[in-house]
């Protein structure tokens, strides 16, 4: 067994409960409310932008130009085709994507962030991958599975997301990211190792998190509504 296939093996609890989370169900079904999408969209916009000042960290922290050009066309990736299942989500609500960005980052998606800069800032390129390759695998699962549990048609008003995270490009970029950590693992030490699996179950329970964020329409709490709490 490789070791992300252990990873795999170890977050099957999480991966079961993002599949079976409200959000990602009414993806499947069409059905999910419109401001819970405003809502994915203005932090998932701030969140890629983080993501890909982290592969520029992880380009930092490369000893060859095989993993430079990498994670350079990861970025270019993020940049210019994750956009697309965005603008999907913005056309169902009737709202511009430009609307929607610049926008304060929730409780949720603000943790996640910092918990990954900051293995990309303290950890070693093991760990980054490690903290970054749930986004694209859950993603990659989700895609999969929503075909295999609705097969939508081309009328369905998320086809284009669904079909988007499910093909085979978003598949090589979980295949090559795997590959480069399993590579990796292979000459870490065990405490090394360790953090690589915490990084990675963090970031799993984070995705699951994200959903709930966008769901609920998470927000941090004021001084006035912490007032009516007391």
């Amino acid at each position: 067994m490789t070791f992300t296939e252990e990873l795999r093996r170890e977050n099957e609890d999480i991966f079961s409960l993002i599949f079976d989370h409200p959000f990602v169900q009414g993806i499947g079904k069409g059905d999910v409310p419109e401001e819970a999408l405003a809502h994915y969209i203005k932090a998932d916009y701030e969140y890629l932008n983080a993501f890909m000042k982290i592969y520029g960290i992880a380009i930092s922290k490369s000893s060859s130009r095989e993993d430079i050009a990498y994670f350079n066309k990861q970025i270019d990736f993020v940049l210019h085709s994750e956009i697309h299942p965005h603008n999907n989500f913005c056309e169902v609500i009737g709202v511009s994507y430009e609307d929607l960005q610049g926008y304060p980052l929730p409780p949720t998606a603000d943790h996640y962030i910092k918990h990954m800069m900051a293995h990309a800032q303290l950890g070693t390129l093991g760990e980054i991958i490690a903290a970054l390759l749930p986004c694209p695998w859950t993603y990659f699962e989700i895609g999969r599975e929503l075909i295999k549990q609705y097969s939508p048609s081309e009328d369905h008003p998320f086809f284009p997301w669904i079909t988007f995270y499910a093909e085979q490009r978003v598949e090589d970029v979980v295949l090559v990211m795997r590959e480069r950590l399993d590579a990796l693992a292979e000459s870490a030490s065990e405490q090394e190792k360790q953090r690589m699996k915490e990084a990675f179950r963090k970031s799993c329970q984070l995705e699951w998190s994200f959903w709930e964020m966008a769901f609920s329409c998470e927000k941090w709490i004021t001084e006035k509504e912490a007032a009516v709490h007391e």
